[in-house]
C-alpha cells in the first residue's frame, strides 16, 4: 500500500499520474538557503531562464568497494511532478531573504514549477560507478538550481543504505534470509522509513518495520523481545491452556501438560544427557504462552538465561507439542554469545529430536540471528562454519556505520549550450563538461567491460566495433574495446511540457528485481570485499580532447618573477 501525503500547490496542470513525495517534510522548502540567493542573482541578472543542465554524479564508491547501486530516483520524480511554493512558503522566504530583494522576485517564484525540466537518469536499481552521471536535470537555471539540495539529499541515503545492504547480501549469500531490524537504531523516523525500503529494493527479505509494511508493501517480520520471556514468573500465570488442532478436528484441552510431557522425554535422552537438566520455568512459560498465541508462527528467543541449558530445550518441548496438533514451528533466535557455536549445537539438538522421535523436517528447524551484526561479522561467521538460516541486521546496517555518506554532487556542466568544467587542484574534484551519453560496453563473456561517456552529438558505440576509450584524466590510462554488447544507461523520467516518451516508474519489487539481476551480471572480482578489482569509467577519444582543451582554456596562467 502507497500513502499519497497532500501535495503543494495547485496540480491541476500537472500530471496526475505522478502522487507527491512519500514524505511530507519534501517541498521546495527542504533546500539550502544560497539556492534561493542564487535564485534571485539569477532573476536579478536576467539570467533566471537561461538553459542549463546539471549533472548529479559522486566521485567515489563507498564502503572501501568497487560498486553502487543507484536508488532515490522515484522520490525525485516525485518532488519535481509535483514542485510548486506556496503562498505561507513564499510569505516565509519574504521575511527570510533580505529586505533588499524586489517584490518581482516572490511573483515568480510564485509562478514557477518544473514544466520546463526535463530529467535523464539511470532506472533506479541499477549498478552504477564514479563519475558516470546518476542523473541529467535541464531547465531554467534558477530551477533547476532549486533541485540540487533536495535531489542530492533523496539520492545520497538512498544509494548509500541500498549499496550497504547489497553488500550485506553479498557476503552472507542467496540463500539466507536477510531481515532489516533498524527501526530504532536509525536517525529519525524518516532514516527508518527510508532504510526499510531500499534495504528491500537491496536485497534484503523482510523488515519488523509496521510503516514501512504498510507503505510499500515490504513482508514484515518479528516475534517478541527478552521483556515478554523475563515478564513470566512460571506457568500457572497461564489462564487459558486449550488450543485447538491446526485441521480444526480437536483440542487439546491442557497444551501446557503436552510441552512437560516432552520436556521429560527430552531430558531421558541418553544422547543428551549432559546438555541440559533443570530448565528455566518462567522462560517455558513465555514459550508456551507465545504459541498459543501464534501456533501457525511460533520463533522463540532462546538466550533470555542459557541457549542450551534452557532456551533450546524448551522451545523443543513446545515445537514438539505443536506438531502432535498439525503446527510447524518456525525456529529460534539467537541474540547473543557465540552465534557460529551456537547456531552449531543448536543444529545438532534438532537434528537429534528429529532422529529420536522421528519428527521428519526438524532438523531443518529455523535458526535466526541477531546482535550489532554488520558485513565483518557476516563473513566471520563464514569462515568459521555456521548453522544460522536468517540474520536480523539493524544499527550497522542502516546508519550505515562503516560510511557516514555517499558524496553526491550537482555540477553545472553546460549553460545557453556552452559546456562548462569546474576545476581543482584535486583532479578527482574536476567535472566533466558538456551534455553527454552514457554506455555500458560489454565482453565476450557477458560481464560488463566498463563504462564510457561521450558527448550527446557523438554517435554511440556499436556492437563489433573497436572503441578507444580513455580515462578522462590520466593520458597513459586507455584501451581498445571491442563490445559484445552496448547498453545505453540514461533514459528519459521527466519530460515537463515536451512531447517526449517518459519512463513510466517502476515498482518497489521491479527495482529491487533489478538490483539482483545487475549485481548477478558483475564480474565476481569487482564485487568480492577483500581488494576488489575497479571498475572502468572513461571517456571517447573526442570527449577526452574536449576535456582537456576546456581545461587548458579555463585554467588561468600563471607568472613568475
Amino acid at each position: 500500500m502507497e500513502v499519497k501525503p497532500q501535495v503543494n500547490g495547485d496540480m491541476s496542470h500537472r500530471p496526475a499520474t505522478i502522487a507527491g513525495p512519500t514524505n511530507p517534510m519534501v517541498t521546495p522548502l527542504l533546500t539550502d538557503l544560497y539556492q534561493f540567493t542564487m535564485a534571485y542573482a539569477y532573476w536579478k541578472a536576467g539570467k533566471h531562464n537561461e538553459r542549463a543542465v546539471f549533472d548529479l554524479y559522486f566521485r567515489k564508491n563507498p564502503f572501501g568497494g568497487e560498486y553502487t547501486v543507484f536508488a532515490g530516483l522515484e522520490e525525485c520524480i516525485r518532488f519535481i511532478a509535483n514542485f510548486k511554493c506556496s503562498k505561507e512558503e513564499i510569505t516565509f522566504l519574504r521575511e527570510t531573504l533580505s529586505p533588499t530583494c524586489e517584490d518581482g522576485f516572490f511573483d515568480y517564484l510564485q509562478g514557477i514549477d518544473c514544466s520546463d525540466v526535463e530529467v535523464y537518469a539511470i532506472p533506479e536499481g541499477s549498478v552504477v560507478f564514479p563519475k558516470v552521471p546518476l542523473m541529467r536535470v535541464e531547465g531554467p537555471v534558477a530551477v533547476v538550481q532549486l533541485l540540487e539540495t533536495p535531489f542530492v539529499n533523496l539520492i545520497n541515503y538512498a544509494s548509500l543504505v541500498t549499496t550497504n545492504a547489497a553488500r550485506h547480501r553479498f557476503v552472507a549469500g542467496k540463500s539466507k534470509l536477510l531481515l532489516e531490524f533498524g527501526l530504532r537504531r536509525a536517525q529519525g523516523p524518516d532514516g527508518g522509513i527510508s532504510a526499510s525500503r531500499y534495504c528491500y529494493m537491496g536485497g534484503f527479505d523482510a523488515t519488523s518495520n509496521c510503516a514501512a509494511g504498510k507503505m510499500f508493501g515490504i513482508p514484515l517480520r518479528g516475534t517478541h523481545s527478552h521483556a515478554f520471556v523475563s515478564s513470566f514468573m512460571g506457568t500457572d500465570e497461564i489462564i487459558e491452556k486449550s488450543l485447538k488442532s491446526q485441521d480444526g478436528s480437536r483440542i487439546c484441552e491442557d497444551f501446557i501438560s503436552v510441552v512437560q510431557t516432552w520436556l521429560s522425554k527430552l531430558k531421558r535422552l541418553s544422547i543428551l544427557k549432559g546438555v541440559f537438566g533443570e530448565t528455566n520455568q518462567s522462560e517455558l512459560a513465555a514459550f508456551v504462552s507465545y504459541a498459543l498465541a501464534f501456533p501457525d508462527n511460533f520463533l522463540a528467543l532462546v538466550d533470555t538465561y542459557d541457549v542450551m541449558k534452557s532456551g533450546v530445550p524448551n522451545f523443543c518441548a513446545v515445537a514438539l507439542a505443536l506438531n502432535d496438533l498439525g503446527y510447524k514451528a518456525r525456529g529460534i533466535r539467537l541474540d547473543s554469545g557465540d552465534l557460529a557455536y551456537l547456531s552449531c549445537e543448536t543444529r545438532k539438538f534438532f537434528q537429534t529430536v528429529e532422529s529420536e522421535f522421528g519428527v521428519p523436517g526438524f532438523g531443518k528447524t529455523g535458526i535466526t540471528a541477531s546482535n550489532d551484526l554488520n558485513e565483518e561479522t557476516l563473513d566471520a561467521l563464514n569462515k568459521q562454519g555456521h548453522e544460522v538460516d536468517a540474520f536480523g541486521i539493524g544499527t550497522y546496517l542502516v546508519t550505515c556505520y562503516a560510511q557516514a555518506a555517499l558524496g553526491c554532487v550537482f555540477k553545472l556542466v553546460e549553460i545557453n549550450n556552452q559546456p562548462r568544467i569546474k576545476l581543482s587542484e584535486d583532479v578527482s574534484k574536476v567535472s566533466i563538461p558538456c551534455k553527454k551519453r552514457s554506455f555500458r560496453l560489454y565482453g565476450k563473456e557477458g560481464y560488463p567491460l566498463l563504462d564510457i561517456m561521450s558527448g550527446e552529438n557523438e554517435p554511440p558505440p556499436k556492437v563489433g566495433e573497436r572503441i578507444l576509450c580513455r580515462h578522462p584524466f590520466s593520458e597513459s590510462k586507455r584501451a581498445y574495446v571491442v563490445p559484445q554488447r552496448v547498453e545505453e544507461l540514461m533514459k528519459c523520467y521527466w519530460t515537463g511540457n515536451t512531447d517526449k516518451k517518459r519512463e513510466e516508474l517502476p515498482t518497489l519489487e521491479a527495482n529491487r528485481e533489478r538490483c539482483v539481476q545487475q549485481l548477478d551480471q558483475m564480474r565476481p572480482d569487482h564485487m568480492r570485499k577483500l581488494n576488489p578489482t575497479p571498475y572502468k569509467v572513461s571517456v571517447t577519444a573526442k570527449l577526452y580532447d574536449f576535456i582537456h582543451f576546456l581545461w587548458l582554456n579555463e585554467a588561468p596562467v600563471g607568472e613568475l618573477q
